[in-house]
């Protein structure tokens, strides 16, 4: 076994021991097992069998991590992304009124375009074509889209008809176990502990139970039948013309986002090149595609590298092994579906306002004394949560900054590929609103 683990990983060449990429295997899969909470809750919201989301939640993960550990040998865990399945649920499903099958084949179209880029080997090109700002701009944005849904969830916020969105009652049970599963996890992760996320869940879940507000139905039993979302997603209809910004969001989020888990990972655990270059690049980026792509048959919004792996390689992971010891654990996990049907929407809440404090960690890296970069992050910060769409948001991001810098006398610092896209996403919102 020893002789088998080495050959596959190189796991002496890379400084590393069994051991070590076991206990990193554990720490990375703790730090995101929300998701297999998390995603259910989200998805099922979308008319979606939430024992079947769970299940593809658990096998599309442990897809992707296994591709990616075994033929990228990188330690980079994927799951179906934060912010991504938010899209899919209020924006595409419930805001423009597609059915979920029809999300899920966008979902899947996005995921072969993905591989094309990266088997092509054009992802460099698209990403060094788009700004840095817009880049930060859409993480940001996205991030204030799920603080709005965590905070809709817990009933923190409610709908108002004078103010569109009020304060709710902060006396309820929901808002209060809500507010402590929040700072709850704050605590735990100013204080270093692995799992903070996951741990706030399922105490939030415990503290629901006991003030009878949540029903007991067991921890461990066989695996919900996947019937009700595998291969159900609907090609035809993903066609439609409408349906293009969908992909085009889907895509971009996950190529942006895919990158620079990469990059910043593989910088921790020693794998990039002097040259700040990625030793199995296009790999690393198949197997994230591949995982979506896997994903969207079995039933699920977009997989994709998850940063929380850069906690596993904080304890010392350095190879695929990492990644595949997440996935096996991710399969373990699908015989824990009672335990995922007990925790209530304000249980995971705290969890979604969490990660969005993570990803508008972006807006310190702006630059707010240059009005032109920092107009169009604003518009794409405010517009992504109030329009309730990561597409409409990436749209008026790119309209914004083509014209602030063109009416700003900057045009020279745009290039043809935002222009096009600003230019497009113009006709879209004229002609298919």
């Amino acid at each position: 076994m020893q002789a088998l683990l080495e050959r596959l990983f190189q796991i002496k060449a890379q400084g590393s021991t069994v051991k070590r990429e076991v206990i990193a295997g554990f720490t990375t899969f703790l730090t995101m097992a929300y998701i297999i909470f998390v995603n259910p809750s989200m998805l099922s919201e979308a008319g979606m069998d939430y024992g079947a989301v769970f299940v593809a939640t658990c096998l599309a993960a442990a897809i992707g991590c296994l591709v990616m550990g075994l033929w990228a040998n990188y330690p980079v865990a994927l799951a179906p992304g934060m912010g991504l399945n938010a899209f899919f649920t209020y924006s595409v499903v419930l805001g423009m009124g597609y059915a979920w099958q029809t999300a899920l084949g966008a979902v899947f179209f996005s995921g072969i375009l993905f591989f094309l880029l990266s088997a092509l080997r054009i992802r460099s090109w698209i990403i060094n074509s788009i700004p840095v700002t817009l880049r930060l701009a859409i993480a940001a944005g996205i991030g204030a889209f799920l603080a709005l849904i965590g905070l809709k969830n817990a009933n923190i916020i409610v709908a108002n008809n004078a103010t569109l969105v009020t304060l709710g009652d902060m006396g309820s049970l929901s808002v209060l176990l809500a507010g402590a599963g929040f700072f709850l996890i704050i605590g735990l992760v100013a204080r270093g502990i692995q799992g903070a996320a996951l741990i706030s869940i399922l105490l939030v879940t415990v503290a629901g139970f006991l003030l009878g507000d949540v029903q007991y139905n067991g921890i461990i039993a066989a695996p919900p039948s996947l019937a009700p979302t595998f291969m159900q997603m609907d090609i035809a209809a993903a066609f439609d013309v409408a349906m293009l910004s969908v992909i085009f969001a889907f895509l971009f989020v996950d190529l942006f986002d895919t990158s620079g888990t990469l990059m910043a990972v593989a910088q921790r655990a020693g794998i990039a090149k002097p040259d700040g270059s990625l030793p199995r690049l296009e790999r690393a980026l198949m197997a994230d595609s591949t995982a979506t792509v896997a994903g969207a048959a079995l039933g699920t919004s977009t997989t994709t590298s998850y940063v929380e792996s850069a906690s596993g390689v904080a304890s010392g992971g350095k190879t695929g092994l990492t990644a595949v010891v997440v996935g096996l654990l991710f399969v373990a996990a699908i015989f824990f579906a009672p335990l995922a049907a007990m925790v209530p929407a304000y249980a995971t809440a705290g969890a979604i306002i969490y990660v969005s404090v993570l990803m508008l960690f972006t807006l310190r890296s702006v630059d707010w004394e240059d009005i032109t970069e920092a107009a169009p992050v604003a518009v794409v910060l405010l517009m992504t949560p109030l329009t309730f769409s990561i597409a409409d948001g990436i749209a008026l991001g790119f309209i914004s900054y083509v014209v602030v810098k063109a009416l700003g006398g900057r045009i020279r610092e745009l290039n043809w590929s935002v222009a096009v896209l600003a230019a497009l996403f113009i006709a879209k919102f004229i002609w298919l609103g």
